[in-house]
């Protein structure tokens, strides 16, 4: 009778092994000085003796993935972007209390490892680690055939950074008269993509290599737009201003994301019309299918980070952010008496 292999039942080791050694450039290349052994050992390490100057240095956490947006990546057969929306859900997060991320980790999850598709996705990490100053220090490619089909994978990834506790942002010195700056996404981001599908391939029936009416690319390409990595302007602003709040639009959009970092007697009032749209979003609000509130609660509708700041601080913060980075920046709205709410007002 023949010895039944690991092989037979689906799962590759050999090919698994061909993955971790064509991405370990990309790897090495997201290595900063804390970075403490290498690729291979069973544990990643990072040394916190450069942290010295802080006087309570405060470890945060963060963990995401991906969501349904990786159905996309699938269905185009492109996947050096998807590693990039992985980063950026967890980083910008750390970003939001202040935290300069460290290192973050990866686990993909796959039916049948394919050695230049993990490192594809995996290299797009790398490249949202090295654009957010963090290390790639470890990671875990799982082959699971019967969970998975053989195309398919999904992605997790955590993250840690650090900030001195006295310099963490929490929101609660936000007062009335502050003013609301929204930095631009890129598009949808990494939420609201059960939505989107619905909308655009299920009732729309569109295709992914389709163009639709008022837009300039496929919708397809529109959709698999990297999610924006805020870190490097977030980290520079609140050395230079008093950032008294910063929220990251993901799911739950300005309605839910916003109120969270509010005090209990306080609103902010929104102006819908005060920022620049991207082109699917204003697709999205010309076909008037999805309810505006559902909008803003489902999607980040072009804002993809909130500050919330002195007043007399805005315009300058706002001509920095112009002329210091590539993002961009708009007064949206202002802090009223409230009870720890995002109130939106519409347009005609």
């Amino acid at each position: 009778m023949k010895k039944i292999t690991y092989a037979d039942s689906g799962v590759d080791i050999t090919e698994g092994n061909r993955a971790v050694e064509l991405m370990k450039a990309k790897v090495k290349e997201t290595y900063t000085n804390g970075v403490v052994g290498d690729i291979g050992l069973f544990a990643g390490g990072f040394s916190l003796g450069n942290m010295s100057g802080m006087e309570e240095p405060v470890l945060l956490a963060s963990t995401d993935g991906v969501g349904t947006k990786i159905m996309i990546a699938q269905q185009m057969d492109v996947h050096d972007t998807v590693g990039i929306d992985l980063v950026a859900m967890c980083v910008n997060d750390l970003i939001c209390q202040g935290a300069k991320p460290l290192f973050f980790l990866d686990y993909v999850a796959t039916g049948n490892v394919q050695a230049e598709k993990i490192a594809t996705i995996v290299g797009g990490i790398a490249d949202g680690c090295k654009e957010s100053l963090c290390a790639l220090i470890g990671g875990e490619t799982a082959e699971m055939p019967g969970l998975y089909s053989k195309d398919e994978y999904d992605l997790a990834g955590f993250s840690v950074g650090i900030v001195d506790k006295k310099k963490m942002i929490d929101g609660s010195t936000i007062q009335e008269g502050d003013i609301v700056i929204g930095l631009a996404s890129t598009g949808l981001h990494s939420n609201g993509y059960s939505l989107a599908r619905k909308l655009f391939l299920e009732t729309l029936n569109l295709k992914l290599d389709d163009v639709y009416e008022g837009m300039s690319e496929a919708i397809g390409k529109a959709l698999l737009r990297p999610t924006r990595l805020y870190v490097k302007t977030i980290l520079d602003l609140i050395s230079e201003f008093n950032i008294k709040g910063i929220s990251n639009i993901t799911g739950g959009g300005l309605i839910e994301n916003v109120p969270r970092i509010l005090p209990k007697d306080v609103d902010v009032v929104i102006d819908t019309e005060s920022w620049e749209y991207p082109e699917i979003f204003e697709v999205i609000r010309r076909l008037d299918m999805v309810e505006k509130n559902e909008m803003y609660r489902s999607l980040n509708m072009g804002v993809g980070m909130v500050l919330i700041v002195p007043k007399e601080e805005s315009s300058q913060i706002i001509d920095w952010i112009h002329n210091n980075t590539q993002d961009r920046a708009y007064a949206i709205g202002s802090v009223v008496k409230g009870e720890q709410k995002c109130r939106l007002q519409f347009g005609e």
